[in-house]
């Protein structure tokens, strides 16, 4: 069965080209090949149909945040042995308790700077 002609305003007569990765092309591909389109029939569909989302990945590479990254290492690691102790049936002690207190207020602390930072990256500051 011949094809059927298309009327002259469904006609695709304008051509776009656009340079691509070989990564690129390979994800085209891939998505075009799952929906079951041709590549113009996806980007079309994905041009018409969707509404593009862009996401902004801020990268911070900051040492001050490195650092609190570190001291909540050590807190953990501090509130994993209080944990094992007791759990290994060790006696509550009123140093332990008070070892306790501490590190949930260094958290506490750490958490404030956290936030303190996270308002200046985001310009609140």
């Amino acid at each position: 069965m011949p094809r059927r002609k298309k009327d002259e305003q469904e006609r695709y007569r304008n051509i776009i080209c656009m340079k691509v990765t070989d990564m690129e092309l390979e994800i085209l591909n891939q998505h075009a090949a799952t929906a079951g389109l041709s590549r113009s029939e996806y980007l079309r569909k994905l041009f018409l149909e969707k509404e593009i989302h862009i996401h902004y990945e801020i990268v911070a590479d900051m040492k001050v945040l490195r650092d609190l990254l570190n001291e909540y290492g050590k807190i953990g690691s501090n509130l994993n042995q209080i944990a094992r102790y007791f759990n290994t049936g060790g006696e509550r002690s009123l140093a332990m308790e008070e070892e306790i207190r501490r590190c949930i207020s260094e958290l506490f602390e750490l958490r404030k700077e956290v936030l303190k930072l996270a308002g200046e990256v985001d310009g609140d500051s």
